[in-house]
Order: C-alpha cells, then sequence, then structure tokens
C-alpha cells in the first residue's frame, strides 16, 4: 500500500514538473524566441516584425502591467517597465525614416542591448516568472508541494525496499 501511495505521489509530482515545462515551452514560441530573433535581425524591418509577434502575444494574453513576484516586488519583475521598454523599441522602429546605415545600425545595437542582458551568458530580458504569469503564487505553490510530493514518494520506496530486502533475507535465514 505505501508502495503505491509513492508511485502515486510521484507521478502527481511528474505531472506538475511536466505542465511547467510545458509553461516555459510555450512562453519560448511565443515570447522569448521572438525577442532573440528580433535581437539578432539584420534588418529594421526584419526586427520590427518579430518585436511586432511579441508585443501582439503580449497583449492579446493580458501580459502588460503587474509584477511577477510572490513575496515582494522587485524591479527585476516588474512588466510594466519591461512592456513600455519593448512597445518604445516598437515605436522607434517603425518611426526610424532615415536611409543612413550608420543610423539604421545603430537602431539595432540599441534593440539589440534592450532586448539581451550580457554577462556570463547573454540571454533574453523577460522579467522572471512571466512563463507562468499571472498564476505564479499558484506555481510556486504547486512546485514546491511537487518537490515534496517526489522527495517523500522516493523515501517511502527506499524504505519499503529496505523492508522487503531485510524481510527477505530473514526468511532465507530461517529456511
Amino acid at each position: 500500500m505505501k508502495s503505491i501511495i509513492s508511485i502515486i505521489l510521484i507521478a502527481v509530482s511528474l505531472v506538475i514538473f511536466g505542465f511547467r515545462i510545458s509553461k516555459k515551452i510555450q512562453f519560448k514560441q511565443n515570447v522569448s524566441g521572438y525577442l532573440k530573433r528580433a535581437a539578432d535581425a539584420n534588418t529594421i524591418e526584419l526586427a520590427n516584425d518579430e518585436l511586432t509577434k511579441v508585443i501582439d502575444y503580449l497583449e492579446a494574453n493580458n501580459i502588460t502591467s503587474g509584477y511577477t513576484s510572490v513575496l515582494w516586488e522587485t524591479p527585476d519583475e516588474d512588466i510594466d517597465f519591461w512592456y513600455k521598454n519593448l512597445k518604445a523599441s516598437q515605436t522607434e522602429l517603425q518611426n526610424l525614416r532615415s536611409e543612413s546605415a550608420l543610423e539604421r545600425t545603430n537602431v539595432l545595437i540599441k534593440l539589440r542591448e534592450t532586448l539581451l542582458d550580457t554577462g556570463k551568458n547573454t540571454r533574453v530580458t523577460v522579467p522572471k516568472g512571466l512563463a507562468v504569469y499571472p498564476n505564479n503564487t499558484l506555481w510556486s505553490i504547486l512546485m514546491w508541494m511537487a518537490f515534496l510530493s517526489i522527495s517523500t514518494g522516493f523515501v517511502i520506496l527506499a524504505i519499503e525496499s529496505d523492508k522487503r530486502s531485510k524481510k527477505k533475507k530473514e526468511q532465507q535465514l530461517s529456511s
């Protein structure tokens, strides 16, 4: 019976982890992937097309303001600031009328600096936890429960396995 409970705990955890992974993949397909492409674009038109896809998705899903934080609000989790930055970049791309290669390149460089964070690794600038917004608190609780469930499930399995092997040894010794 305890083995069944442990298997159920592990299975529930894996389902939660699977859904969380799928949310991250969905976010990459609709937002961060296009932001990376906009940052890598070699033309104003291409950058604008990619950035427009992101902004359309954000507006359609009402991801234009708020914070992704669970406990307290920090600047790196401010969706409103991030969204306004994207809109300002889009406006700049759309309003650029210059034929000067230098000016067009400067705008693309500025866009790249806006969309990407560089440090040890280059990554797309996105508020942490945006993939599960506005359900960040729910997902935080679910992930904690999943970690506890999977840990408990494996501990129960290990204890039950140890009990079975001891019982088997006792039976072999008594035979």
